[in-house]
Formats: structure tokens, C-alpha cells, sequence
């Protein structure tokens, strides 16, 4: 076979300092704001940012940071962790977000075992990092993202140095080192819900890819008319690759910083006049509530992408129906950088009866360009698309991992395919929807339950807040669903009425057999139920329905 005819384009590497310089020379004046811990809102522009990015890769330089090493961040929303994703990576070392939202050994595991030469943190962990410090065999150096006045007295941490002081003693000439776009960029661990965290290192490459591709119209549909805000953390999974798809694009930026509960995030949202934002249900639900019971409306917010778990589809109809924000559903994983697909609206589907299109947008949606996806048995063998068989969840793709961080757990791949974990239905036109992770799905009778529809159902009802599904054990059944409910404040509800509110909306084998009422479920660091921690709770649990069998 003859070799291919090249073509004759300039090569140019796919690195992340590409975005902020763009961002810097073509959308220059365009604003970011950030309420910093301090309380007070920060404002400047993508200029600036560049240039105090450089100023830090400077700095970096000056502590010995080079090509590879790790830098962790201990830090919310703001910019001056926007500085490090750009610094840091640019220069060619590693950024490593970690969720400081993990309990401090898996904090100080995780920067053992990523090797981390210097951490910068924000002030609010200034606890946390005191307590870590000690434990952390390879941190040299400590950064507090504060000024001067801000540092404290005594502390014990070693080299601990002041953010602003290493801005402002270097300077912003710089230039972005060149090098292969599949070196390392940034490094985001799993949560680690079982065992110790895994660690996915993502590429120069994967990562502008991801940044172009969630930015698409029938993706995240990001704009330089818009104004984003991301309620998603930024040390989780780089904020589902906002901080890149958004300077990508010129968009206003604003950063919430610490600051999430409702009142909070809708004084900003008006003031700044967001448009578009991006968080998990529970981040939601406050601002719902918070909306709801004081009267508001959105005079500028108008589409919000939601992942990290499912929707329920009667927070979907709030948003839609109470506030006119457009949900776009979307799924990925920590794995995957993260987007896999997204929830949008072909336009065959504009002509449908809005029951049948709200029915579509439920789903997690169509696979974004780079990603491809298929559901198979437990043979391996794959399972068509036709919205009734499910089975379990494979992807691969460019921004999709083929190993953890240093080979932990062994090759996750499966025929080149990577596993994500979850159980799902492919409909005719491609449409992906999640009906459980394969490790919380039920199995009843040899029949598999799925416990997101059960749970949307519940969170349905109007004195229901919160809902979880899991699997008890039943003698006969093998198991049989549990449903934990948190009511929602000053309203009650009883069991008979929660069962005899799901008649007509399932088959009758699904039926959860027992309900029971808490005021609060377990949820992790990025904000999904801990279900392990549910099945601990109830493993003794005795069904009433097994005294009629």
C-alpha cells in the first residue's frame, strides 16, 4: 500500500496556553469576576489573567517546578485557581485539583501518591492543610492564594508563601514553552467511593478537544454572548472543562467562589447577569427553593447544563415551566475529562407533543462528537438500540483514559472499549439513558430493577425533597428495593402514600416494598448519594412484605 498523501497545513500543537492566549488577544477586554473568600467580588479581564498566569509560571519556575511535576490546588472557584490552570499547565508541569471535600487521609493519599512538589490553596483550608502538611512526603512548598495581610501568624506549615507576593516579585515576560501535545496536563482523581482514589491524566490534547467539543451548539452551546457561571467546582474535573471552553469562546466568566447556597448564587446570577451555568441536582435544588419561596424569577439566566447524577425530571419541569431555564441533561466521568454526551432537541423532535419531548430530554442524551459509545450483555456480546434493552455502558474516544495514573487497578480496558460502570438503553436515534450504575442496580428474581426511575418518581411527589433506591436483601427475591426518602420541610407523607402514588407509573414487581424517612442522605464529595453508605445503614432492614410471603 502506498503512503498516504500529507497534507500541507502548519503543525501546530493542541496545548492549553493556546486558549488563554487567545482568550487574551481576541476577547482581551472581556470581564471575569470572581466573589473571593474574602466576601468581596474581584473583577478583571482575560488579559489580565494572562498576564498574572504568566507571572505565576515565572514563579513556578523560580520553586523548581518543571516539565511533569505535579501542583496541587486546594481552591473553589476563582481567579486565581483560573491562574494556576493556565501557569501550571502552560509551563508544562501537571495541574492536580483535589476535592477538598475528601476526608483528609484520602487528601493526603492522593498528594503522596501524585507526587505534588508545591500546593496552593485558598484560605478556607488553611485547616485542612495544616492538618495534611505534616503527611505530605513530597510537597516542598506551600502557597496561600491570599494577599499579604491575609497570611497567618505562626503557622506551622512548612514554606508557606503568599500568593501575591510570588505575583508580584516576577514578571509577566514569558513565553508559552512549546512541546508534544500529548504531554501531561492536568491529573483528577476518582472520588474514590470504594478503595483508595484513582488518578486520570489527561493530555495537552484530550483537553482542547474536550474544550472545542463541549462548546458545540448541540452540546454545552457556549458563546461569547453569554455569561457563564459554574456552580461545578473547579477541582471537580476541571469544572466539566469550563475554565477552558469558556475563554475558548470570550465569554464572560464569573466564579462563585465558596459561597453556593442559594441566596448566594441568585444575588450573583442577577447582578452579574448570568445566562448560562452548569452543577449537580443538589446545587439546584437550594436555588430552587430558595427562588420559590421568596417570589423570584431569572431576569437573565436561561440554560443550565446538569450532570453528576440524574435530573429528576420534576426538578427539569421547575426550571422549565417556574423559571424558563432550559435544562441540557449530561452525563459523564471522571474518566472521560468528563462530557460523553448531552440532551439536546434534533429537529425532527420540534414537532413532538411537549410530554413526549420533556420525556426525551430525561435522558442523558446523544453522544458528543470524539465520544462513541455501545451497551452490551454480560457476555460482552452488544445489545441493540432500540430504548428497551440495557445492559452495560461502554465508551472510548480522544479525552477517554486507557490507563490510571501510574497502572493503578491494572488495564480498565475492555476490547479497547472502556467501562464506565453503568447500565443504560441506546433508543433508534441515539439517545443514551442511565438506569443505573451497574453496582447499585437491583437484581430481583433474576430480573434487574433500575433505582433512578424510582427515585425520580418519588422526588415527584410534593412532599418529597430528596429520594434513594437501594437493594435490600430478600430470601426469596435475592433482593428487593428500599426506598430512603428525605421529606421536604414541614410536610409529611406516609408510606401507604408514597407506594399508592407509584401505581400506574411502573410494573407492579417494581413496586418498592417498604419506604423509610430520614433527614438526610449521605452524600459524598461531589455531591452524589452514597449509596454504599445506605446499604450499610439498612443491611438488616426486615421488609414488611415479608411477613405475607
Amino acid at each position: 500500500m502506498a503512503p498516504p498523501l500529507m497534507g500541507q497545513m502548519m503543525n501546530q500543537p493542541l496545548l492549553v496556553s493556546s486558549i488563554i492566549e487567545f482568550a487574551a488577544r481576541h476577547f482581551g477586554n472581556s470581564e471575569i469576576v470572581s466573589r473571593r473568600v474574602e466576601g468581596d467580588v474581584h473583577r478583571y479581564t482575560y488579559r489580565a489573567c494572562h498576564q498574572r498566569a504568566k507571572r505565576l509560571a515565572n514563579a513556578l519556575q523560580a520553586l523548581g517546578v518543571g516539565m511533569g511535576d505535579r501542583v496541587a490546588t486546594l481552591a473553589w472557584n476563582g481567579y486565581r485557581h483560573l491562574e494556576a490552570y493556565y501557569a501550571v499547565s502552560g509551563s508544562g508541569a501537571v495541574l492536580h485539583t483535589i476535592n477538598p471535600r475528601l476526608h483528609p487521609e484520602q487528601v493526603a493519599y492522593i498528594t503522596n501518591h501524585a507526587e505534588d512538589q508545591v500546593l496552593l490553596f485558598d484560605l478556607t483550608f488553611l485547616p485542612l492543610v495544616e492538618a495534611i502538611a505534616p503527611h505530605c512526603k513530597t510537597i516542598r512548598t506551600y502557597v496561600l492564594m491570599a494577599d499579604r495581610d491575609r497570611m497567618p501568624a505562626g503557622s506551622k506549615i512548612p514554606d508557606l508563601r503568599c500568593y501575591e507576593d510570588l505575583i508580584d516579585t516576577h514578571s509577566d515576560d514569558y513565553t508559552w514553552p512549546q512541546f508534544d501535545e500529548n504531554a501531561a496536563c492536568t491529573l483528577c482523581y476518582t472520588s474514590g467511593t470504594t478503595g483508595n482514589p484513582k488518578g486520570a491524566l489527561y493530555s495537552h490534547r484530550s483537553t482542547v478537544l474536550h474544550a472545542y467539543a463541549s462548546a458545540m451548539p448541540s452540546a454545552l452551546n457556549v458563546s461569547a454572548r453569554d455569561t457563564v457561571l459554574p456552580v461545578v467546582p473547579m477541582f471537580h474535573v476541571n469544572a466539566w472543562g469550563l475554565p477552558y471552553s469558556v475563554p475558548l469562546n470570550g465569554a464572560k466568566l464569573v466564579l462563585p467562589g465558596a459561597a453556593l447556597d442559594g441566596k448566594s448564587l441568585y444575588d450573583l446570577f442577577e447582578s452579574e447577569q448570568v445566562t448560562f451555568s452548569a452543577g449537580v441536582p443538589t446545587v439546584w435544588l437550594g436555588l430552587i427553593n430558595y427562588a420559590v419561596q421568596n417570589g423570584l424569577k431569572f431576569s437573565s439566566f436561561r440554560r443550565t447544563v446538569i450532570g453528576g447524577s440524574a435530573c429528576p425530571p420534576a426538578m427539569m419541569n421547575t426550571l422549565l415551566d417556574a423559571f424558563n431555564v432550559e435544562v441540557i441533561h449530561a452525563w459523564g466521568m471522571t474518566e472521560m475529562s468528563p462530557l460523553g454526551t448531552t440532551c439536546t432537541l434534533q429537529h425532527k423532535h420540534l414537532a413532538l407533543p411537549q410530554e413526549e419531548q420533556r420525556r426525551l430530554l430525561q435522558k442523558q442524551g446523544h453522544a458528543v462528537y470524539g465520544v462513541d459509545m455501545k451497551i452490551v450483555d454480560d457476555d460482552g456480546k452488544e445489545l441493540p438500540w432500540d430504548g428497551k434493552a440495557y445492559g452495560h455502558l461502554l465508551v472510548k474516544g480522544p479525552w477517554i483514559i486507557r490507563a490510571y495514573f501510574k497502572g493503578e487497578g491494572g488495564d480498565p480496558l475492555q476490547d479497547g472499549w472502556f467501562p464506565t460502570g453503568d447500565v443504560a438503553t441506546i433508543d433508534e436515534d441515539g439517545y443514551m439513558q442511565i438506569t443505573d450504575r451497574s453496582k447499585d442496580v437491583i437484581k430481583s428474581g433474576g430480573e434487574w430493577i433500575g433505582t433512578i426511575d424510582l427515585e425520580n418518581i418519588a422526588v415527584s411527589h410534593p412532599a418529597v425533597m430528596q429520594a434513594a433506591c437501594i437493594g435490600v436483601h430478600h430470601p426469596k427475591w435475592d433482593e428487593r428495593p428500599l426506598l430512603v426518602v428525605v421529606p421536604r420541610p414541614g410536610m409529611t407523607v406516609s408510606r401507604e402514600e408514597l407506594l399508592a402514588f407509584y401505581e400506574g407509573k411502573i410494573a407492579k414487581w417494581w413496586l418498592p416494598d417498604d419506604v423509610v424517612f430520614t433527614d438526610a442522605l449521605p452524600l459524598g464529595g461531589t455531591g452524589k448519594v452514597q449509596k454504599n453508605k445506605l446499604r450499610e445503614q439498612y443491611k438488616d432492614h426486615r421488609l414488611p412484605t415479608l411477613s405475607t410471603q
